[in-house]
């Protein structure tokens, strides 16, 4: 066991050793993306940028209202996290700036702090921007972004579904100019609208809908225009136009034209940090699966490859700055970042020219901000919460998978009915506790040969061999999954109690550890009790290691390791009782079995395959052998195998005519010809004896056994490698 450990430490010291050496590459990144920078890429990028601002301009604005910070928090954190994020991230596309899943998640982690609006709040908000960065930088650096995994697509559609529903309802609010409180809970915000629906505010409420109907129309008639940029200059105009500012219609009020000023972040509150830290966290995690699933699938269409760990570090290094430069957290947009790659977009420059222009545009259309109504964002809000709930992924989940589904509903109910960051780790956990149940039930099944011999397939209602049983392990064989695979085991030695050799399988077993090695002593201990053995095929490099550093390939016996190529040959011609096959034993499983004469054939040259299923003439091994080695006569020796079958190894002088085409190879062969037949183990000379019987061929003969009958002889045998 003391290599066991050794080992396993050597591992986690590489592991350790790899992270460390990586971490100037991870910082370095914006070098290579400079110095690998080509001029005839800058025209392409800087439209593409463009195209990106267009869009990430409202959407920023938009989405800073949804986390309840001011408009100009959402600007800086799309300028600094935009131009952050494409430098030091891996994709040449991912988008990086305010999201509506990562605002809404944030907007309920503040509420337990501090009241929507106030100083604390915004102090609030950098402060968990610089932690989700931390936290991200960490999970890369460490190149831990495989805990990614553990949280599903079902996951985040529920969680976005959800989301997608609370944002709708908390702009109900602006919409109607009703003041609520701001209450976690879908229930608690339709309550107080009812309770003040007297108080609805007609110009706000008119002004909403003619700014919803236009931006409905224009999606209608002309799909990927920026209906956002659309509804917010429709609703501006609106107000200018018919002066309902004077009507007491809510609107933002002119924005700071300046540059991302530097906020002042108390880290050092540990208080605070220990009351953000769960919503740190949670926002981290889907920040986190929202980018690296984006920057895959785009990917996927531009052929890059995607490394995850420094994506990670990107993410969080544009956290940091967006907290540090009077941001808030950020993630990759899907939206923007497919707009990013159809427009043209080369390398991760195109991301850095976003950033610029959102910032020419605070600096120049900063004052156009005085006259956004607050009822009219509202509904470009209302709308891209509709465009959140994926109804054609829900209804794909739905139908598909019952435990995705599970997880999706959960994720859902918990986003609309508890604290968001819980809703958000609930849908974590279900997760693993899924991922958790599939890996300790692997699958374990009792294998057979096909009819042909060459692969294995699931017992079922085939015949099986009363001495040996052969189980396929798929899976890990560690400490959750032991207790499974030895029940799996301990049954299917109760369903053939006679079978007191067992083969184990384990070319599907990726992983063995203490646990694994205890339990597969257990059950050659049992074996053996019964007089019997286990014998292990298939196992791969890695398990070996853990069998022989834990001194279970000493117990087992090398000579009980055996290879896929032979390993039931071994056991038929070695350890199998020969008398059992013949004497008691009515089914042929194995290739091997087929030149036995058992005791229920008729006459002492019929060598038959299982039953005869056609009338036609067998000969024994030494019969071909003396025809074949007979001075006088022609014979014609037929292999009916496939061409490279064949090549590899054959009967001298035979001929290969494969069964495919024996139609058209027997076309000059005389009806009088003696013709002897053969195959691996008789089954298709069988077929082709009938085939040639039926068209007038008198005097053809199938060598009983095939093969595997003239092996077994001791006759020569050409091989060919």
């Amino acid at each position: 066991m003391k290599n066991g450990n050794a080992l396993n430490g050597n591992v986690a010291f590489d592991w350790i050793v790899g992270g460390i050496r990586d971490i100037p590459q991870f910082f370095a990144r914006p070098i290579h993306v400079i110095n690998d920078y080509r001029p005839s890429d800058l025209r392409a990028d800087i439209v593409a940028g463009l195209n990106v601002a267009v869009v990430l301009t409202p959407q920023a604005i938009a989405y800073a209202l949804i986390a309840g910070l001011p408009p100009y928090m959402g600007l800086y954190a799309a300028v600094v996290a935009s131009i952050v994020g494409s430098l030091w991230g891996s994709s040449y596309h991912l988008q990086t700036g305010p999201t509506n899943a990562v605002s809404l998640l944030m907007f309920y982690s503040l509420l337990t702090v501090a009241e929507t609006g106030s100083y604390e709040f915004i102090v609030a908000a950098g402060l968990m921007a610089v932690m989700v960065g931390i936290i991200q930088i960490l999970v890369g650096v460490a190149h831990m972004g495989v805990l990614v995994n553990f949280v599903s697509d079902s996951v985040i559609t529920g969680f976005t579904a959800g989301a997608g529903i609370l944002i709708a309802v908390s702009q109900l609010p602006h919409l109607l100019r009703i003041p609520v409180d701001h209450v976690p809970g879908v229930y608690n915000i339709l309550l107080q609208i009812g309770e003040g629906s007297a108080g609805i505010h007609p110009p706000s409420l008119i002004l909403g809908l003619v700014t919803l109907g236009v931006m409905i129309g224009v999606g209608t008639i002309k799909t990927g225009m920026p209906i956002t940029f659309v509804g917010m200059v429709v609703s501006a105009l609106v107000v200018v136009t018919f002066g309902l500012q004077e009507q007491d219609v809510v609107v933002l009020g002119e924005l700071p034209r300046q540059l991302p000023p530097i906020a002042n972040i108390p880290i050092l509150d540990l208080e605070l940090v220990g009351k953000l830290s769960t919503g740190a966290l949670a926002v981290s995690a889907i920040g986190l699966v929202e980018a690296i699933s984006i920057s895959r699938s785009v990917a996927a269409e531009s052929g890059q490859r995607i490394d995850s760990n420094q994506e990670f570090v990107g993410q969080g290094l544009s956290n940091i700055f967006a907290g540090l430069f009077s941001g808030y957290s950020c993630s990759g947009s899907f939206t923007r970042t497919v707009v990013n790659y159809s427009s043209g977009g080369r390398t991760a420059m195109s991301g850095v020219y976003a950033g610029v222009w959102v910032l020419v545009a605070i600096m120049i259309f900063g004052p156009f901000a005085s006259y956004l109504p607050r009822a009219g964002l509202a509904c470009v809000l209302i709308v891209t919460a509709w465009r959140m709930v994926n109804r054609v992924e829900i209804a794909r989940i739905f139908r598909s998978s019952n435990g995705d589904t599970i997880i999706m509903i959960v994720t859902f109910m918990a986003t609309l009915f508890l604290p968001l960051e819980f809703a958000v780790l609930a849908g974590m956990l279900v997760s693993f506790a899924q991922y958790l149940v599939q890996s300790a039930t692997p699958r374990v099944w009792p294998v057979v040969p096909d009819d042909n011999f060459r692969y294995f397939l699931a017992e079922d209602e085939r015949s099986v061999c009363p001495q040996l049983g052969m189980i396929a392990i798929e899976g890990s064989l560690y400490f959750g999954a032991v207790h499974h695979v030895e029940n799996a085991i301990r049954l299917n030695s109760e369903q053939h109690p006679d079978q007191y050799l067992l083969l184990l399988r384990l070319h599907l077993v990726d992983k063995c550890d203490v646990s694994g090695i205890h339990m597969l002593e257990s059950v050659v201990r049992r074996y053996r009790e019964r007089n019997g053995d286990v014998y292990l095929v298939g196992a791969r490099p890695q398990v070996v290691d853990m069998m022989e550093a834990s001194g279970f390939i000493q117990y087992l016996g090398k000579d009980n390791l055996l290879s896929r190529e032979d390993a039931v040959s071994h056991l038929f011609h070695n350890v199998l009782d020969y008398g059992i096959c013949k004497y008691h034993c009515n089914v042929r499983v194995f290739a091997e079995c087929q030149p036995i004469i058992k005791s229920g054939d008729i006459g002492n040259s019929s060598i038959a395959v299982e039953v005869k299923e056609y009338d036609v003439d067998y000969c024994s091994a030494q019969d071909l052998h003396s025809v074949i080695g007979a001075e006088s006569g022609e014979i014609l020796v037929f292999d009916v195998r496939e061409k490279d079958e064949y090549k590899r190894i054959r009967i001298p002088g035979s001929s290969n005519l494969p069964i495919t085409h024996l139609m058209k190879g027997i076309e000059d062969v005389s009806k009088d010809a003696n013709v002897y037949l053969v195959c691996r183990s008789g089954r298709r000379s069988l077929r082709a004896a009938h085939m040639m019987n039926t068209l007038g061929y008198q005097h053809v003969r199938v060598l009983g056994g095939g093969m595997l009958g003239w092996e077994a002889a001791g006759y020569k045998i050409i091989f060919q490698r």
